[in-house]
């Protein structure tokens, strides 16, 4: 069939109890999504009146044409015990691809690389890796990430940082740094207003102020994750907006004005997170994408940083299985191909020539 017959109580806890699942395929992230353009999809296969392979799936209409692409951010999801309901999701998709046009669908797996064998699944379900690095829609997640175990406790857990960065948590305390944890309107605009110091700075883009207000509404508000704002008295220093489901934590946008970094804001606002993780009941905090390593060191020196700052917190480096796509039509995707080059050179030039916040 083309759609689940399920409800967002039972997928959700489906995504939480999986031990790849992540936010990204949570019912509200498809709320969340279309505001911008993309039309959730839902997937699944059932055993026994329960679900056993689940698949959010975001469908892009392509411009002046009856055709879309298909994403499944951070998915498929298949209950270990049963691993062949990965075909017959499989088949599910296709099926909604013929009614929708979907012209490929592309994955990006939370699963680490060393699961070979979930990526022979996907090969014998006809997936396989894009033919040009980076390929893709411009929306997927990163390949390599830094986690930190957080089940042990505090104390244990402040002993295994770097004693440099115990030090910079300690002396933000010492000098009046404060971390608080809000959801709402005036919290978000707030931690924009410092999103957009540090985009300025640092030379990105961010996303309409208009896209972390639905964000707040539909995912914050609702319980899955929380912003933090570490202030140095009335200024806002640092902000953090952090992601929650099941036993994982995810650390997502990060930001930072440029009066108050001697005070180490964000080294105290990272502890906190990770606090306010574990009292959610998460044992697993992931500081999210970094550059790619060999043998322990980074192989993209301009974001070398982040491994750096990450790994001082105890993380650990983690690389998935990278992206895939499922080709339902060969010569759409193909044309599709050869335009995207294109596309990109026009999105880079308009990064250079404008530095407003990008919208959806």
């Amino acid at each position: 069939m083309q759609s689940c017959e399920s409800n967002r109580h039972e997928w959700n806890e489906f995504v939480a109890a999986h031990p790849y699942g992540d936010v990204l395929q949570c019912w509200e992230w498809g709320e969340l999504k279309s505001r911008t353009g993309w039309e959730p999809l839902h997937f699944c296969v059932r055993r026994d009146d329960r679900l056993v392979a689940t698949a959010l799936v975001l469908k892009r209409p392509l411009p002046h044409t009856r055709r879309s692409l298909f994403y499944c951010p951070r998915g498929p999801l298949v209950d270990p015990t049963v691993p062949e309901a990965l075909s017959e999701l499989v088949a599910c998709i296709r099926q909604g691809a013929r009614e929708h046009g979907g012209i490929a669908l592309k994955t990006d797996p939370a699963v680490p690389a060393s699961e070979q064998s979930f990526a022979a699944a996907l090969r014998q379900c006809g997936f396989a890796a894009p033919r040009a690095a980076g390929h893709g829609f411009g929306a997927t997640q990163p390949r390599s990430v830094m986690k930190v175990d957080i089940s042990r406790d505090e104390d244990a857990l402040l002993a295994s940082f770097h004693s440099k960065w115990r030090y910079n948590v300690r002396l933000a305390a010492r000098k009046g740094v404060t971390v608080t944890t809000e959801v709402s309107p005036a919290a978000m605009d707030a931690f924009y207003d410092v999103l957009q110091v540090t985009a300025e700075r640092d030379g990105f883009r961010v996303r309409a102020r208009s896209y972390f207000q639905d964000l707040l509404e539909r995912i914050l508000q609702r319980g899955l994750g929380t912003l933090f704002l570490a202030r140095a008295g009335e200024a806002v220093a640092s902000g953090a907006i952090a992601f929650a489901l099941g036993r994982q934590c995810w650390y997502v946008y990060g930001a930072s004005d440029n009066e108050h970094r001697n005070l180490m804001p964000n080294h105290l606002m990272q502890w906190e997170m990770m606090r306010w993780a574990k009292a959610q009941g998460c044992t697993v905090y992931d500081m999210r994408g970094v550059s790619p390593e060999v043998e322990g060191e980074p192989t993209e020196p301009h974001i070398a940083g982040l491994n750096r700052f990450k790994r001082g917190f105890g993380a650990e480096y983690v690389e998935y299985l990278g992206d895939w796509d499922l080709v339902f039509s060969p010569l759409w995707y193909a044309l599709f191909e050869r335009l995207l080059p294109v596309v990109r050179q026009l999105k880079s030039r308009g990064r250079q020539e404008h530095k407003s916040p990008e919208g959806d």
